[in-house]
C-alpha cells in the first residue's frame, strides 16, 4: 500500500501544485516584511549619523518584539486550518477572531510596558549619548503601531489556516509602498525628521491591520461566526502560543550567543559574522515560505482525519527541503563573488567571511529539511515537544560555541557549532517525525 502512491506521479504533482501555490505568495509577503525597516532606514539615512544610529537600536527592539509574538502567527494558523480540513468554517473563522483579540490584548500590554520605560530600553541596548534621544523618539511613537504589528501576525496565520497566502502577499506589497510614500512626505515633506519616519510605519501598519480585519470580518459574517471576544478561546490561544514562545526564544538565544563569541574572537570576525548571519537569513525566507506551506496543508489534512494524507505530503516537502536547500547551497557558492563585494571591501573581513559562509552553504540541505519538519510540527500543534526539542539544541549548542574562543577557534569553528545546532535539530525533528506521534487527527489536538 505504501509503494503504490510512488510509482503514480499524480499525487505528488497534486502536493506540488499545493505547496507551491501556498509557498510563492507566503515568501513574497516574507521578503516584503523586512523591507519596512529597510525603507525607514534609507530615508533616516540622510538626515544624519546620530539619527540613523537611533534608529537601529530602535529596529532591533521593535524587530524583537515582533519575532517574539510569531507565535500569534504559527499557533493560529494550525488551529484554523484543523477546523478548515474537519469542514467547519465558522469555527475557523471563530478561532482566528480568538487569535486577533489575544494579539490586540498583547499590544496594548505592550505600548503600556514601552512608553514609559523607552529611555532605558534605549540605553540597555547600549545607544550613544548622541543617538539615545532619535532612538527613545522612534520607540515611543513605533510603540503605538505595535498591536497593529500584533494583528497583522494573527490575521497571517487567519488566512494561512484558510489555505490563503495571497492575500498577505497583497497586504504586505501594498503597505511597503504605504510606508515608503509615507515616510518621504512627513520626513521631509512634513519636516518632522525621525519622528515622521515613526509615523509613517505606524499609519502603515494600521492600515494594514484594517485590510485583515475587513477581510476576517468578511468572512466571519459570511459564514455566521460571532466577533465578540471569548475568554475561553483567547485563553486557549495563549496556552496554545506558550510552547511556541519558548521555542522562539530558545532559537533567538541560539543567534544571540553566536553573536557574543563572534564579538569575542574581534571586530574582523563580528563583521563578517554578521554578514554570513544576514545571508542565512535571507536564505530562510525561501525555506520558510515551504514550512509554512507546511503548517497550513498539514493542519488541513489532519483536520479532515486524513493521517495518510498527512504522511503523504510531509515526505513529498521534506524533498522540497532538501532540493531547496541544495539549491541555496549552491547559488550562495556561484555568486558569492558578486555579492561579498557589497558588504565589504576589507580583505581581512573577507578572509573571515569565505570559509565560514561555505560552512554555512554545506549546511543548507539540513536546513531544507529542519525548515519544513518544524513547520509540519508546527502546523499538527506539536508546540510543546518543538519547545523541549529547542532548549535541547540549545543546551547542545551553548556550550560548544562557548568554548570555541577557549580553545582557539576562529569565525569558521563558530559556524561549524551553528551547523552541529542544525544537525541536532534536524534529529529531534526527524525522530519525532519518525514516531508519528505528532498525527493526531482532529477539529482540534
Amino acid at each position: 500500500m505504501n509503494q503504490a502512491p510512488a510509482r503514480d506521479p499524480r499525487p505528488a504533482r497534486r502536493h506540488d501544485r499545493e505547496i507551491l501555490s501556498l509557498a510563492l505568495p507566503a515568501f513574497g509577503a516574507l521578503v516584503a516584511e523586512p523591507l519596512f525597516l529597510m525603507v525607514d532606514s534609507a530615508i533616516v539615512g540622510h538626515l544624519g549619523t546620530p539619527q540613523l544610529a537611533g534608529l537601529g537600536v530602535a529596529g532591533a527592539l521593535l524587530s524583537t518584539a515582533v519575532s517574539v509574538f510569531v507565535f500569534l502567527a504559527y499557533a493560529t494558523t494550525a488551529a484554523v486550518a484543523r477546523r478548515v480540513g474537519a469542514g467547519d468554517l465558522p469555527a475557523a473563522i471563530r478561532q482566528g477572531m480568538d487569535g486577533i483579540w489575544l494579539a490586540l490584548l498583547l499590544g496594548t500590554a505592550v505600548i503600556a510596558t514601552v512608553l514609559p520605560t523607552a529611555p532605558d530600553l534605549v540605553e540597555l541596548f547600549g545607544a550613544s549619548s548622541t543617538a539615545a534621544p532619535y532612538a527613545t523618539t522612534y520607540l515611543r511613537v513605533s510603540a503605538l503601531g505595535i498591536p497593529a504589528m500584533l494583528v497583522v501576525l494573527a490575521a497571517t496565520g487567519v488566512l494561512r489556516g484558510l489555505q490563503d497566502t495571497r492575500t498577505p502577499l497583497y497586504v504586505a506589497v501594498g503597505g511597503f509602498a504605504l510606508n515608503g510614500a509615507l515616510n518621504l512626505a512627513l520626513v521631509y515633506g512634513a519636516g518632522l525628521g525621525i519622528a515622521g519616519s515613526a509615523w509613517g510605519t505606524v499609519i502603515a501598519q494600521w492600515a494594514m491591520a484594517g485590510v485583515y480585519l475587513a477581510v476576517v470580518v468578511r468572512g466571519a459574517r459570511r459564514h455566521g461566526a460571532s466577533l465578540r471576544p471569548d475568554t475561553a478561546g483567547i485563553r486557549a490561544c495563549a496556552q496554545a502560543g506558550v510552547p511556541l514562545l519558548v521555542r522562539t526564544l530558545s532559537l533567538r538565544a541560539v543567534f544571540l550567543i553566536a553573536t557574543a563569541v563572534a564579538a569575542r574572537l574581534g571586530d574582523t570576525e563580528v563583521a563578517a559574522h554578521q554578514v554570513v548571519l544576514n545571508l542565512w537569513s535571507l536564505l530562510a525566507f525561501a525555506l520558510d515560505a515551504i514550512a509554512i506551506a507546511g503548517q497550513a496543508i498539514i493542519g488541513r489534512y489532519l483536520g479532515a482525519d486524513d493521517p495518510a494524507g498527512a504522511r503523504a505530503v510531509c515526505r513529498r516537502m521534506v524533498q522540497w527541503g532538501i532540493v531547496s536547500g541544495v539549491v541555496l547551497g549552491v547559488l550562495v557558492v556561484a555568486a558569492r563573488p558578486l555579492f561579498i563585494p557589497l558588504f565589504t571591501t576589507d580583505a581581512t573581513v573577507r578572509d573571515a567571511l569565505l570559509p565560514a559562509l561555505l560552512v554555512m552553504a554545506l549546511t543548507q540541505p539540513v536546513a531544507g529539511v529542519v525548515f519544513v519538519l518544524d513547520g509540519v510540527l508546527m502546523g499538527a500543534g506539536d508546540g510543546t515537544y518543538l519547545a523541549w526539542a529547542m532548549l535541547l539544541v540549545l543546551a547542545v549548542f551553548a556550550p560548544v560555541a562557548l568554548l570555541v574562543p577557549a580553545f582557539g577557534g576562529g569565525l569558521t569553528a563558530l559556524w561549524w557549532a551553528m551547523g552541529l545546532m542544525m544537525a541536532a535539530r534536524l534529529v529531534t525533528l526527524w525522530l519525532r517525525t519518525r514516531s508519528g506521534r505528532w498525527i493526531v487527527t482532529g477539529a482540534t489536538r
